[in-house]
């Protein structure tokens, strides 16, 4: 069975980290791009960040740039993200997902995981 599971979401105050981890179980991340994705209660997914399958290439959302850093250890067959400088406009459930390039379009990835709750709050 093919599965996405984030963790390491969680409660932090504004201006402090996360590191969030997608680990790939029943298949090898080695051929995917993975992209992180984010939606806060009565908005759309949006991309955060994604990942080639090399990790050659990433790219940012502008509202993160400069204080999210997307990872790969395909060894471990895991994707990371390192969330710095948190804000209360970062809260939302993130997941990742796993296509062969990245896009930036939700509807385009085939594999999701079920979602990890980081919440930026005083």
């Amino acid at each position: 069975q093919l599965q996405l599971v984030e963790s390491g979401g969680g409660l932090v105050q504004p201006g402090g980290s996360l590191r969030l981890s997608c680990a790939a179980s029943g298949f090898t991340l080695d051929y995917y791009a993975i992209g992180w994705f984010r939606q806060a209660p009565g908005k759309e997914r949006e991309g955060v960040s994604c990942i080639s399958s090399s990790g050659g290439s990433t790219n940012y959302a502008d509202s993160v740039k400069g204080r999210f850093t997307i990872s790969r250890d395909n060894a471990k067959n895991t994707v990371y993200l390192q969330m710095n400088s948190l804000k209360p406009e970062d809260t939302a459930i993130y997941y990742c997902a796993a296509r062969t390039v990245c896009s930036v379009w939700p509807s385009s990835y085939g594999y999701w995981g079920q979602g990890t709750q980081v919440t930026v709050s005083s």
